[in-house]
């Protein structure tokens, strides 16, 4: 098992988010529309998802360095991201190493065609719980970010197990909880999340499924 990591929390941590008022919403009729993962998902109302996902200028930049530095990347080295979205963080990352070769899938096809053109030719649909087109250990390093959560745990063993077969190096960052008081938020806030595990039973599932690499969790405070 790889480390337990903290590159995404302070960003997490900055977004306000008023629990009970999504959850007294059309929960229901909220879910299924985000679990389309579209246009009203990425752009659309609050209610669905992300109320507008626009890039932000150096917004994405703090991690990119991070993912740079502690996983020693450079002009020569691959990355792939698997339910990459907009893939700000993959432009983010090319910007500081142009030469950088990216690659990146979603579900989303709203998603994927949003990529910066930096970047689009490197960025496909594709699901991540379906085996992934690329050679064994073809990445120096495979990241997901908010995605495998989405999953239903008979899912997982696919995506964990092609996440450790084509990188070198991995790291996935979910949704979790250490308390009772934020598997409630969570259960309020998350309109797409399959798997509400706490940090043990993520802990369990990586092992059991043979994943390798480093690991963080962002909580519902």
């Amino acid at each position: 098992m790889g480390n337990f990591v903290n590159y995404v929390t302070s960003l997490h941590q900055s977004t306000n988010r008023e629990y009970i008022k999504r959850m007294v919403d059309d929960k229901v009729d909220c879910m299924r529309k985000a679990k389309e993962y579209e246009l009203d998902y990425w752009d659309g109302s609050r209610r669905y998802g992300y109320g507008g996902y626009k890039y932000m200028p150096g917004r994405w930049k703090p991690v990119a360095e991070l993912l740079i530095k502690n996983y020693n990347l450079t002009n020569d080295s691959s990355v792939l991201d698997v339910g990459c979205g907009k893939a700000f963080l993959l432009y983010e990352m090319k910007l500081l190493l142009p030469n950088l070769k990216v690659s990146g899938f979603d579900i989303s096809k709203h998603g994927i065609e949003q990529g910066k053109e930096k970047i689009n030719k490197g960025l496909f649909v594709h699901q991540a719980q379906k085996p992934y087109p690329f050679k064994n250990k073809q990445f120096d390093l495979v990241l997901s970010l908010g995605c495998l959560h989405n999953l239903k745990i008979f899912e997982l063993e696919i995506a964990l197990r092609e996440i450790e077969r084509v990188g070198k190096q991995g790291y996935i960052m979910l949704e979790s909880y250490r308390n009772e008081q934020e598997l409630f938020n969570l259960q309020c806030w998350a309109l797409t999340c399959e798997s509400f595990f706490n940090q043990k039973e993520w802990l369990w599932i990586y092992n059991h499924f043979g994943y390798t690499g480093d690991y963080e969790f962002i909580y519902f405070e």
